[in-house]
């Protein structure tokens, strides 16, 4: 696996590094440190304890730009940047991950057109090292710009590998704009009840994010709990907490336009809601 010089690989139980990626069936990539543990607990819970089933997180950026204050205050962005590093770190150790990687980019190689620093190229390292089954990144119709452009340089990533090499599914979760717009039939449900502490130690591990003067922490959760009771009008409660995904599969197809792909679930939202709206006009 070839990495830039400012990565880090961190290996939790100390498996070689190679045995780590190789054992990993569920990977997510995201933009930003703890985007992974809000996104993408479900999978976290899923291989959390177990022998034949890995998560390996996998975050893009540096961590620069974050807002801060109270004991974060004064910090530069090299200090946060080395913060959010060990920060990641101990989530990776809390959450039984067997790897985590953190390939330090700007957000602005990330929201490049060009891939002049080599991130897609790093991501097919990273791929075809851990060969998961699973891969999880940001949805493609959230509002934040590193978001959308982290998920596009997976897509790109996964498109330049053999189909022996990609994953069985890809999935677009949910961070900075909710999913529960999509029509039900075409959401993932990715269930995050299990392990509930463990879902609030994850979260509480990044202490700069809060402190600096966001509760992520309190909105990933409230938003999980939102989600596992609105999820169905006219059943009882089958989740605890519940976080959505839209199905990125199709989009490995060189020939699927992202576009028009994510665009059309708009649109079958729009449908629905007047074809139910006219039922009562």
């Amino acid at each position: 696996m070839e990495l830039n010089r400012k990565a880090v690989v961190f290996i939790p139980d100390g498996t070689e590094e190679g045995a780590a990626l190789a054992r990993t069936t569920h990977l997510a990539v995201s933009a930003h440190q703890d985007d992974i543990e809000f996104m993408a607990y479900a999978p976290i819970a899923e291989c959390f304890g177990k022998q034949d089933r890995w998560f390996t997180g996998v975050v893009v950026t540096d961590g620069a730009g974050s807002p801060r204050s109270g004991l974060y205050a004064d910090c530069s962005d090299e200090d946060m940047k080395a913060i959010r590093i060990v920060e990641q770190e101990k989530a990776a150790f809390v959450g039984g991950y067997s790897a985590q990687l953190l390939l330090a980019h700007p957000s602005s190689a990330v929201k490049s057109k060009e891939d002049g620093e080599g991130v897609v190229e790093e991501l097919v390292s990273v791929f075809r090292a851990a060969r998961p089954r699973y891969v999880y990144t940001h949805n493609l119709a959230d509002k934040h710009e590193t978001h959308v452009a982290t998920a596009l340089k997976v897509i790109k990533a996964l498109r330049a590998l053999s189909a022996e090499e990609r994953p069985e599914k890809v999935y677009g979760c949910e961070v900075w704009r909710d999913l529960d717009w999509m029509c039900d039939e075409e959401k993932v449900f990715m269930d995050c009840g299990p392990h509930p502490n463990l879902m609030r130690s994850l979260s509480a591990v990044f202490d700069s994010q809060i402190i600096g003067g966001k509760r992520y922490d309190l909105a990933a959760e409230g938003r999980r709990l939102a989600n596992a009771t609105f999820s169905a009008s006219h059943a009882c409660d089958t989740y605890t907490a519940l976080n959505y995904a839209m199905d990125l599969t199709p989009l490995m197809d060189e020939k699927t336009d992202i576009a028009a792909y994510i665009t059309g679930y708009i649109e079958r939202f729009r449908q629905a809601v007047e074809q139910t709206m006219r039922k009562f006009l």
